[in-house]
């Protein structure tokens, strides 16, 4: 094993890994579709509602107010985790990165955003990050720009300042969900702040995989999801810098989110509250909070560490069993490829694909994965795409590799 995890461990944390699918044991390599709780996770949401379950913000007993602690805690524990230089001013909770970017979208976008207006856009974007701003557009008619890709996946940033230029927003992901690329984002919020643009970041793929931090990149939005980040499903994050949110309007309307209602008018509170209308996930707060610190107790560090090695093991594993009848879309491995694999082979549909692997145990994504301009770009209809977390390792890339033999064999 060349990995520096001990990824035997690791794998005890995640209950999912103890069952078997066909008389195998589960190998999960979906974690770019939804990584898995571990233990703590579980049993931190399991003790919220078995000692402290009670709404937040307005009750006073002792309950509500634990309650209020712990989902505020958790403000403060995402913010850390991004570097935000103000976590109780600029966490914003949502429902997922696709709410987060939709609140960009109807908040920033509708107040700042008229006809003729730019919004740039890459071509490797999930569709989360492409349908609000073509849904703006409609509305507003804002033109939408591209960023293209070259013939390793890599963004094609030669005319990048051209492309950024005149823009309001470039909104870009941090890694690609297909590709696996990882985006050069310094070069690119640079171009797009010397432009006069501001730049949001879908971290979604991102944030529990590598370093991020929010100053050290001087990003204006950043959005992820807890259930990608070993966490619930049900809750996801919006960064924003505080001058730029505390000057966004409302994007729901209801209670939670106001200063004072009269007959004729509402004034909204302070961001983030604004954002955060009617009972908010508090369970799958506290679920989140217990997944950050999981993954601060691994190390960013050596989880990309290890995800890297991981991956150019798959790469070379592939290459050497199948040569060209299989093919890995995006990057050879190196510093900017994440442990996303999305896989054709030669004469099997992907469908196919996947249901051969399950037979082995194999959990896989077939699919566009949302992201159909990208694979119109790639001149596929779909992809088998495998997905690392922190509990993968290199005999999880051998089974991986036997059940993609199988399906050679059954298709040739």
């Amino acid at each position: 094993m060349t990995q520096d995890l001990d990824v035997a461990l690791l794998k005890k944390d995640f209950p999912l890994l103890d069952q078997e699918v066909n008389g195998r044991r589960i190998i999960y390599l979906d974690s770019a579709a939804s990584s898995l709780p571990p233990h703590p996770v579980i049993a931190a949401m399991d003790h919220y509602y078995e000692t402290t379950h009670a709404n937040v913000h307005r009750g006073v007993y002792a309950t509500a107010e634990e309650a209020t602690r712990l989902f505020e805690d958790t403000r403060r524990v995402v913010g850390q985790f991004l570097g935000a230089p103000d976590p109780a001013q600029e966490i914003v909770f949502t429902k997922n990165t696709t709410e987060s970017i939709n609140l960009l979208a109807h908040s920033w976008g509708r107040a700042n955003l008229v006809e003729g207006d730019v919004v740039v856009l890459s071509i490797m974007e999930h569709h989360a990050n492409i349908v609000p701003w073509q849904m703006l557009a409609s509305e507003r008619g804002i033109e939408i720009r591209w960023i293209g890709i070259d013939d390793d996946g890599r963004l094609d940033l030669d005319d990048l300042e051209t492309i950024v230029d005149g823009a309001k927003l470039v909104s870009v992901t941090a890694m690609s969900n297909v590709l696996g690329t990882i985006t050069p984002l310094p070069t690119v919020i640079e171009a797009s702040h010397r432009a006069g643009a501001l730049v949001h970041v879908d971290g979604a793929q991102a944030v529990p995989h590598l370093p991020t931090n929010v100053a050290d990149l001087d990003v204006d939005f950043l959005s992820f999801s807890a259930h990608k980040a070993l966490g619930p499903t049900g809750i996801g994050v919006l960064y924003g810098k505080a001058a730029l949110l505390d000057a966004m309007p409302p994007f729901l309307g209801g209670g939670g989110m106001i200063l004072d209602v009269r007959t004729d008018r509402f004034l909204a509170a302070e961001a983030p509250q604004r954002f955060e209308a009617g009972t908010p996930p508090i369970a799958e707060a506290i679920g989140l909070a217990e997944g950050i610190r999981y993954i601060e107790g691994v190390g960013i560090d050596a989880i990309r560490a290890h995800e890297k090695q991981l991956t150019a093991y798959a790469l070379s594993s592939l290459a050497d069993h199948f040569g060209d009848s299989v093919t890995v879309h995006g990057p050879p491995a190196g510093d900017d490829r994440g442990g996303v694999l999305s896989l054709t082979v030669e004469g099997v549909h992907s469908h196919d694909v996947a249901q051969i692997l399950d037979s082995v145990g194999v959990c896989v994504r077939p699919g566009h994965h949302c992201a159909k301009p990208l694979m119109r770009h790639l001149g596929v209809a779909a992809t088998a795409r495998a997905s690392f977390g922190l509990y993968n390792d290199e005999a999880d890339v051998d089974v991986l590799v036997e059940g993609l033999a199988q399906a050679t064999t059954m298709f040739a």
